[in-house]
């Protein structure tokens, strides 16, 4: 059964995901011209045709690797104070500018993705210590 995306994510290919396979994924043109393009590439068209499909709307942003601290917070939709304070704090690696605190955008998505897997197991944790109280499935509720 098809399943709609409906969350948002952040694609990023190092240059390893950028290469192209001939005879791999591709994109055809109305005119039938064929261009390859790399594996990666092919799971976030998917993930774009998905959402389309279930009549969602679509916003495709190219994103500089590296953007000033509020432009990256904005990016992976956190407050700019929150990860103004994790960068402060040295959990992200930064580099400074006259007037602009840069970060590495492949740095804060990895930030991101422990904090919200630190969360959701703690999350977990404490469902687990609930007993009874746990879920039918061992999943928490969404």
């Amino acid at each position: 059964m098809f399943e709609p995306t409906t969350d948002a994510r952040i694609y990023l290919l190092d240059e390893d995901d950028r290469r192209v396979v001939p005879g791999g994924p591709a994109v055809i043109g109305p005119d039938g011209v064929r261009e390859d393009i790399p594996a990666a590439a092919f799971e976030v068209l998917q993930h774009v045709l998905d959402a389309m499909r279930a009549g969602r709307a679509v916003k495709v942003v190219p994103l500089r690797t590296e953007l000033p601290i509020d432009e990256a917070a904005g990016a992976v939709a956190i407050a700019r104070d929150v990860l103004r304070k994790h960068v402060g704090a040295g959990e992200i690696p930064f580099r400074s500018t006259e007037h602009v605190d840069w970060v590495r955008l492949a740095d804060v998505i990895e930030w991101d993705n422990a904090r919200r897997a630190a969360q959701r197991a703690a999350l977990y944790e404490y469902w687990a210590d609930e007993g009874d109280d746990e879920p039918n499935d061992g999943q928490p509720p969404s």
